[in-house]
């Protein structure tokens, strides 16, 4: 008997094989997208116009665009300020957010792990059972009712012919998520870098808008009070005097604003570094920043490979491209095959015996025949997602296009503002110098000597703004150009450490 069973169930499994393998042959079994990326246009440069070689000259430092360079990994050390460099290195050490996705994507990994082994392997579980039971009995035989002990153990397999692909199909969409995570996560780790950047740029920028502007008020006190004197003597008008209280209170006024700002900067840049607000970092000093002379400009045929957005859209279409198959393969028949074997008798003696052997094994082979159209319309559904993903890719080539262009184009007009705005702060500056010698020698009123101050103060405010846009737009571009791509050897040493 046991021969007989086995002889069946292995001409099922032979002949199910066999059709399996005509069909494939046939070229019947069209189960999905191969999950490659669809073509995207390649334009010869980012933006409207070519890309410049170098910026225009500004505070002294001029920016060379290096057209098909690499990523740099650790861009912010080229700002040459080692507190810059320590909060960059805290925020990836101590972001609650970034360890969070980690923690996330090591459990994404062992649930692969799971979903592989429990697909693709067989399934084998140990069971026992002891019961004690009352049942009826047979009247001429014995009394109606009869108790009786039943003591059962076995070990159970069962496995699932993956006839069509079903489970690798489903594996290859995990895994394929599992690594869209992990480029969101590179993605999350270059973004949080880039925003400990340009928040302590723009704290710092804060602070000398503030600095600056707190001068100003002081001197346009300095004028109204000026002004209530020579009008108390009769040397100026009424109008005078509440044309300087106004320019004064307006001055003034600023002040709150900036402030807050600046506050807010500070408290979102602790946070973006694990502390709690009250713990944000003392500013840094804009002029210590040294502005990168060399940037990389990524070709945009390799920025496919380089933009973590990028990766994970294309990880995100070969899932679904994945789920395809997946929808597909449940159309098709499947095979299971299940063995036990143990002891079981009436008492412990006799369920150790021989007379105790328990053993069974079995196929099964379901194939879906009519589920109100359900199978078909959930592979439909399949497809559909799949042709959405492809326009999703294409969509982030497109913003990522886009985001380069934008980041270059305001790269290079920050540094002719910037030229401009620090031409005028140092005529302004000269001028100031040489009313306030003039004030000294008695040839013009002291109220000459603040007004070319503020002046110069006006002016510098222009430079300051744009001299933190040029560093933060560095930044910026940095970001964009995405990391640098892995080579073979770094990227089997990852896989290794995982394991």
């Amino acid at each position: 008997m046991n021969r007989r069973l086995m002889s069946i169930t292995a001409s099922i499994t032979a002949s199910i094989t066999a059709s399996i393998a005509a069909c494939i042959a046939l070229g019947a079994c069209a189960f999905g997208p191969d999950g490659k990326p669809p073509a995207t246009p390649q334009p010869a440069h980012y933006g409207v116009e070519p890309q410049a070689q170098a910026s225009v000259t500004a505070e002294g430092a001029s920016q060379r665009f290096d057209v098909g360079g690499k990523p740099v990994p650790e861009w912010w050390k080229l700002y040459r300020s080692d507190t810059l460099n320590a909060l960059v290195d805290e925020g990836l050490r101590a972001s609650p957010n970034l360890a969070a996705a980690d923690k996330s994507l090591v459990a994404a990994r062992e649930q692969l792990r799971a979903q592989v082994g429990s697909s693709l392997l067989p399934q084998i579980d140990a069971g026992g059972q002891a019961t004690r039971q009352r049942g009826f009995g047979i009247p001429e035989a014995g009394p109606p009712t009869v108790l009786y002990n039943l003591f059962v153990g076995q070990i159970q397999a069962q496995y699932t012919f993956d006839l069509f692909g079903g489970a690798r199909f489903a594996n290859a969409a995990l895994a394929a998520q599992v690594d869209q995570q992990a480029f969101q996560l590179d993605a999350a780790r270059r973004a949080l870098a880039a925003n400990i950047v340009t928040g302590a740029i723009g704290a710092a920028a804060l602070h000398a808008q503030i600095d600056v502007t707190g001068r100003l008020v002081a001197l346009a006190n300095d004028d109204a009070h000026d002004a209530e004197r020579r009008y108390a003597l009769g040397s100026a008008s009424r109008a005078d005097m509440l044309d300087a209280r106004q320019n004064a209170a307006s001055l003034a006024s600023q002040l709150p604003g900036l402030r807050a700002q600046w506050l807010a900067t500070r408290h979102a840049l602790a946070v973006l570094l694990g502390r709690t607000p009250d713990r944000a970092p003392d500013d840094l000093d804009l002029a210590s920043l040294a502005v990168p002379s060399d940037v990389p400009v990524v070709l945009p045929s390799e920025l496919l490979q380089t933009r973590p957005d990028i990766q994970a859209a294309d990880a995100a279409l070969k899932a679904a491209a994945a789920q395809v198959g997946v929808a597909t393969a449940q159309l098709f028949p499947s095979l299971s095959i299940s063995a036990s074997m143990g002891k079981g008798g009436f008492d412990w003696p006799t369920a150790l015996s021989g007379a105790g052997a328990l053993w069974s094994v079995g196929a099964s082979l379901s194939q879906p025949l009519f589920h109100g159209g359900a199978l078909l319309a959930q592979r439909r559904a399949a497809i559909a997602t799949y042709d959405a993903a492809v326009d999703q890719y294409r969509q982030t080539v497109l913003s990522a296009f886009q985001n380069v262009a934008n980041t270059l184009a305001s790269l290079e007009t920050d540094s002719e503002a910037l030229a401009f705005a620090d031409s005028a702060s140092n005529a302004a500056r000269d001028a100031s110098a040489d009313a306030a010698a003039r004030v000294r020698l008695g040839a013009i009123p002291p109220r000459a000597a603040r007004g070319s101050e503020q002046q110069y103060l006006n002016a510098r405010l222009a430079t300051i703004r744009a001299s933190s846009a040029r560093m933060s737009d560095t930044a910026a571009l940095f970001q964009a150009m995405g990391s640098p791509v892995a080579s073979a050897a770094s990227v089997a040493q990852a896989q290794d450490a995982q394991r």
